[in-house]
């Protein structure tokens, strides 16, 4: 037995150190393109650092590269081509599953007779539009897998940068720099676009589940203040996406299947002699698919269905066409249980039925005009839909509708952007945006003292926007580089217009610092829905109509100190003075559209509120280094607001200070290093917003919740603690990679305050919650 027992042993043995000494490889390919003019750069070099022995390549004549037989893991390439400053990528990922395929784009040097040397650029967060010098970043995908609590949303990654902050953990809606979460702007290849998210009401920025899928997005940009002149119709912030391209040289998938949904990706080439290709990603929602089989998944049934694909289609001296786009479909329903002696709550006796269509489809095409312009048009045609309905049980369970909201609105865009470099100082951008909107929208209440439903929302329209812009990139040394330019904005609706000038200038004083100001006067159109707010005692015309854009001003300063090429300190402070917030016309009160989360309201508005938001950021943070990386951030801030009283107030998201850790480290296992073990962590603290006294003599009187208007936002709740914990295994095997995942939101179970109601049926003010804990577990596979 004991011989029998040492062979099997030793059997074993051989076995494991047979299956740890295979190494895996895959194929590193990409294109290496001026960064400006996205024109091909042939004979660059591509290096893999570090390898032994050396491996590296020159690209071809339309700028491509292909490595071949490269081992899994991490590693760094560094690129260079004459003329241009050298780049580090460091720490890239490669797996088996998938190859490798890269758009590098390099920025071209300015060759003076004091400045001949260049050092290579390891700014892993510069921002990928080189006009943004202030409060940008670029981020990654592999970040929206990788940080704790993300779940490749890139509106809940966000959460870990300076100045940004949840506004409900239960969405994805947020915060930056105080700013209410309506001012942010998603645009994706260069155009704006529906919220991409789930469950998302009219007028938000953000839902229950991010509509985009990881697949498909490459590197983008972040921004949070002063951003550049080519981006419109925004306050607080933009996501500004970009899609990654299918492999065109072979065909990929992945599935995915875990707690939110079922995942199915595929991309490859149409045929071997062609470079055009495919990629797509369909997910369904898991307990969509278990009622379908007729499990009872009990309370409110929330279900939600999204597809997503960009087609690249190049066409040699004709230039390069896309095709994309994204739709999502998702209901939540929740109905009362007909047994009053069950209900504990008042909201226990209503049926709730909610619905959203979220579609954008487009199209771009781009061509080099000549050696020094570059010319992209885009055309998009979207639709969003949501509806809701509430029902309370009266007599006999005989449900009584109380609200009906049915909200539709059709989009097409045409954009078209023309990019000119005179030279490696001078690069000239300037674009037009022309909108066509059509909107049916309805909303009807059941209000006190009223028998039959208040019609309080109801046109059929269409109306026309017009966006256009200029930018001027000047880089007078390799030191000191300027950006100046102007936005128009006009809303045919009402004949609003606004002229935005923005400004920006970066000086590098030595190197590893540098220092940058920027400057911008931005505009934001309000909730279409809120145009068309009717009152009831004046035949229920609309009396919004003619309502103004809310604008701000941004002034941000901000210092960069790269103490090394994996370290890096940021501090930034801001200050932003906004005007012409729609507030009460009617009444003096405390109402201003900046404590809203969607921008809708029914009542009488004009343009005179005003506030301001000012803070300072400091961040420190640690790239990839030693299979460590972390990000710490905090934000000490103020925001106020002034209503139609005269009154300066905290807005509602004024917690005046927050910070965010989120950090990791990764265990290569094994000789091959083809096992990785990962372990990330999020920890997020903030202070608590502010909410407004209940009125309970006046909420008893009413059977609703009555606050006090003088006291509005006086009174601040608990502050906000959150543990975010992700542990992840990734297993390389013959041409797949496996990775486990459990993502555990809100670790401890903390009860986070989201606010306080009135309870009719007790007669007693009670307390709501945000998100418990939620083990997301998932299994991917890429092959």
């Amino acid at each position: 037995m004991h011989v029998r027992t040492s062979l099997l042993v030793f059997i074993l043995g051989v076995i494991l150190q047979n299956a740890n000494a295979q190494t895996y490889t895959q194929t590193i390919r990409g294109t290496v393109v001026d960064q400006s003019l996205q024109t091909a750069l042939p004979g660059a070099t591509v290096l893999i650092l570090n390898s032994n022995p050396l491996k590296g390549i020159t690209t071809d004549a339309d700028g491509s590269f292909r490595l071949s037989q490269i081992p899994v893991g991490r590693h760094s390439l560094k690129i260079t081509s004459l003329g241009y400053k050298e780049l580090i990528l460091s720490n890239i990922v490669v797996d088996a599953g998938k190859e490798l395929v890269l758009n590098v784009a390099l920025e071209e040097a300015i060759m003076t007779v004091n400045e001949v040397t260049v050092r290579p650029q390891i700014e892993k967060d510069k921002p990928l539009n080189e006009m943004a010098a202030v409060s940008a970043r670029t981020f990654s995908m592999e970040e929206t897998q990788k940080f704790a609590a993300a779940v490749n949303d890139p509106a809940r990654m966000a959460t870990a940068y300076a100045g940004v902050v949840s506004a409900d953990d239960g969405s994805n809606l947020i915060v930056i720099r105080g700013n209410a979460p309506t001012g942010l702007l998603w645009r994706m290849e260069g155009v704006e676009i529906p919220n991409p998210n789930h469950f998302a009401n009219l007028g938000s920025a953000g839902g229950g589940i991010s509509i985009l899928s990881a697949q498909l997005l490459t590197n983008s940009d972040f921004m949070t203040g002063a951003f550049p002149a080519e981006y419109g119709n925004a306050l607080s912030g933009v996501f500004d996406l970009r899609l990654r391209k299918g492999n065109n040289a072979k065909r990929e998938h992945t599935i995915q299947a875990g707690v939110l949904g079922l995942d199915v990706a595929s991309e490859g080439p149409f045929s071997k002699n062609y470079k055009g290709s495919y990629l797509f990603n369909y997910r369904y929602s898991t307990l969509g698919l278990l009622s379908k089989i007729g499990v009872n998944i009990g309370g409110a049934a929330n279900v939600f269905q999204d597809l997503s694909f960009n087609i690249y289609l190049p066409a040699v001296k004709a230039g390069t066409f896309t095709a994309f786009g994204f739709g999502g479909l998702s209901n939540s329903d929740q109905d009362a249980v007909k047994d009053s002696t069950q209900w504990k709550n008042d909201y226990e006796r209503h049926n709730d039925h909610f619905f959203a269509k979220t579609g954008a489809v487009g199209a771009t095409h781009s061509i080099s005009l000549s050696k020094k312009a570059f010319l992209k048009t885009v055309a998009l045609f979207s639709g969003y839909q949501t509806g809701y309905e509430n029902e309370s049980l009266e007599t006999g369970y005989v449900p009584l509708l109380q609200m009906r909201e049915a909200y539709r609105i059709r989009k097409q865009i045409a954009s078209s952007t023309l990019t000119y470099k005179f030279n490696a100082q001078h690069t000239l951008r300037a674009g037009v945006t022309g909108s066509v909107l059509g909107f049916n929208l309805e909303r009807k209440e059941r209000l006190e003292g009223h028998n039959a439903l208040t019609t309080q929302i109801q046109t059929n329209d269409q109306t026309a926007t017009v966006q256009a812009y200029g930018q001027w990139n000047y880089r007078l040394t390799e030191k000191l580089t300027f950006n100046a330019g102007l936005h128009y904005l006009r809303l045919m609706l009402n004949h609003t217009d606004a002229l935005e000038p923005r400004g920006s200038v970066r000086w590098a004083f030595v190197p590893g610092h540098s220092l940058s100001l920027g400057y911008g006067l931005h505009s934001q159109i309000q909730n279409l829905a809120t145009y068309f707010a009717a009152q009831p005692t004046e035949n229920n015309a609309p009396t919004n109509r003619n309502l103004g854009f809310t604008r701000s001003h941004h002034l941000v300063l901000a210092y960069d100190w790269l103490l090394n090429d994996h370290l890096r300190v940021k501090a930034e402070s801001y200050y932003q003075s906004l005007f012409n917030i729609p507030i009460s016309a009617d009444k003096q009160n405390a109402f201003s559209m900046v404590n809203s989360l969607d921008g809708l309201t029914t009542d009488r508005l004009v343009n005179k509120g005003i506030g301001k938001n000012y803070g300072l950021e400091l961040t420190l943070e640690q790239f990839l280094h030693n299979n460590v990386y972390f990000l710490l951030s905090s934000s000490l801030y103020d925001s106020r607001y002034q209503g139609s009283d005269g009154v300066w107030r905290d807005t509602r998201f004024n917690g005046k200070y927050a910070f965010s850790f989120q950090g990791g480290k990764e265990w290569v296992l094994g000789e091959s290093g083809r096992n990785v073990l990962g372990l990330n962590l999020k920890l997020t603290y903030y202070g608590g917003y502010r909410t407004t006294l209940i009125d309970m003599a006046e909420s008893i009187r009413r059977q609703e919740t009555v606050y006090v208007d003088s006291q509005s936002y006086t009174r601040k709740l608990p502050n906000y603690f959150r543990t975010d914990v992700r542990l992840s295994w990734k297993r390389n095997r013959p041409h797949s990679t496996r990775t486990l995942s459990l993502d555990l939101q809100n670790a401890t179970n903390r009860q986070n305050i989201f606010g306080q109601y009135f309870e009719p049926r007790t007669g007693q003010i009670k307390t709501s919650y945000m998100t418990p804990l939620i083990p997301v577990l998932s299994y991917r596979v890429a092959f």
